[in-house]
């Protein structure tokens, strides 16, 4: 099993992860058909009903594009999952289309030599047991067995989000750390805002990636690299982080979304929004993985279980530009 041990070097899952350099984000959920970001778990789960899931081409598109590697929403801040567990009514095994998603995406990442990343929310609006912090930890270790536990395969990173609702301490992160790696030893693991003093006292923009300074503390610890989106480090990101007074080497990894920056999920205006443009991608990219850190762009599907064609077309183009276009139809001849 992995540990976070105090280093001034990448460790043999922190190089990893940085020679994956570009992947997708797949935001997908309950939120897409109720035209909303976030949710608060109240949703009827029966308005959950895409008319596909394209898992297939979305992970070809990726593919296609130079990407090395996809993260699939899981479970947001709503609390509905999106691959079969008994563990929860708000799933989606209890809704109109009970395909579980992310064994759809994982077979397509196998098919294409993706990588799978998982994203999960800490944060959950509908479980019943949520205030209760043992009783929900237990919760979420139970989703962790599953997800993580060789259903899906291999999983690259685990993706946690929404932890400012808690005090750090609450969610037990070293519980949720030595799971995930005893499960996945190769995963890669993150808390979002993983920088800075408690999110409680100091939220301002000195802790944000641009500003990051070398022995800025660690806030959710232990964390495999670090998170803050949808912003970017800059060219001279520094790499070494404090905990209990020793230094941790974390890389970052940026996490945008094609349209507008901040645009996760479909809803009936996605397309009417700004295309953050090719250039800015192949931009952000060199920035990034010059200095050792992956890109992450997210494109989302819509109610009919398919990225739109806008979306794919600036990833080509921003594959194009860079020279890391990739021939999916070549791939699958060749694996015949």
């Amino acid at each position: 099993m992995i540990t976070l041990l105090p280093s001034k070097e990448p460790n043999s899952v922190q190089r990893a992860m940085m020679a994956r350099k570009y992947g997708m984000f797949i935001h997908f959920g309950i939120n897409t058909f109720y035209d909303t970001e976030w949710s608060d778990g109240t949703l009827d789960i029966n308005g959950y009903k895409p008319e596909d899931i394209d898992a297939e081409s979305w992970v070809k598109n990726a593919y296609e594009a130079g990407m090395n590697y996809v993260i699939l929403i899981t479970k947001h801040h709503d609390g509905f999952c999106l691959w079969d567990t008994k563990t929860t009514d708000y799933c989606v095994g209890n809704s109109p289309v009970k395909t579980d998603v992310v064994a759809r995406v994982a077979k397509a990442c196998e098919k294409y030599g993706v990588k799978l990343g998982l994203y999960y929310s800490l944060w959950d609006r509908h479980e019943k047991c949520y205030k209760d912090d043992k009783a929900y930890n237990d919760y979420m270790c139970a989703h962790l067995n599953e997800l993580l536990g060789g259903r899906y395969g291999e999983i690259c990173e685990l993706w946690l989000d929404g932890a400012w609702d808690k005090y750090p301490k609450q969610w037990d992160i070293p519980r949720l750390y030595d799971l995930t790696h005893s499960l996945q030893e190769n995963c890669a693991m993150a808390v979002n805002l993983t920088i800075g003093k408690s999110l409680f006292k100091l939220t301002g923009a000195r802790f944000r990636p641009h500003r990051y300074k070398q022995g800025m503390p660690i806030r959710y610890f232990p964390s495999d690299f670090r998170l803050w989106d949808p912003f970017f480090t800059r060219a001279d990101d520094p790499k070494l982080y404090s905990h209990g007074g020793k230094l941790y080497y974390l890389p970052f990894e940026a996490t945008i979304c094609i349209r507008n920056m901040r645009n996760w999920f479909w809803d009936p205006h996605y397309t009417r929004d700004r295309l953050v443009g090719a250039e800015f991608i192949a931009e952000k990219y060199r920035l990034l993985t010059q200095s050792g850190n992956p890109l992450v762009v997210n494109v989302a599907p819509n109610t009919a279980g398919r990225q739109e064609q806008e979306d794919v077309d600036c990833l080509m183009k921003a594959a194009d530009i860079l020279g890391i276009r990739r021939d999916a139809g070549a791939l699958l001849r060749k694996n015949v």
